[in-house]
């Protein structure tokens, strides 16, 4: 009887494993610039499925990893054509306004939009 507990409790684990194991969507740091006073650019790589709308939130940091400035941007759905990856991948460009001087910049995180 507690092989077949065992065996049930493994399987289990990995249907579970399966369907929650990849994120929806994912994103990279790709760029930071500073532009004019007060004003900063982060460039940033999403992942997602083509048909889903995400959204990412975005800031610039301090030297002493202080938030300086942040945005929320909204991706939309994509064509095959656009970005890399059959339209999975597109670039992405946000200006942000600062508060203070700012270091460096990138993406806090991403979650996917219900419609």
């Amino acid at each position: 009887m507690t092989l077949a507990a065992l065996s049930g409790a493994v399987l289990a684990a990995g249907v579970f494993a399966s369907t929650t194991g990849s994120p929806p969507v994912d994103s990279k740091d790709v760029g930071f610039s500073l532009g004019a006073e007060g004003r900063a650019s982060v460039d940033f790589e999403v992942t997602k499925d083509r048909s889903a709308s995400a959204q990412c939130a975005v800031q610039a940091l301090s030297e002493n990893y202080a938030v300086v400035g942040w945005d929320i941007v909204t991706i939309g759905p994509t064509d095959p054509g656009e970005g890399v990856n059959d339209g999975r991948t597109t670039s992405q460009r946000t200006d942000l306004r600062i508060d203070s001087p700012a270091v460096s910049g990138g993406v806090n995180a991403c979650w996917i939009v219900e419609d």
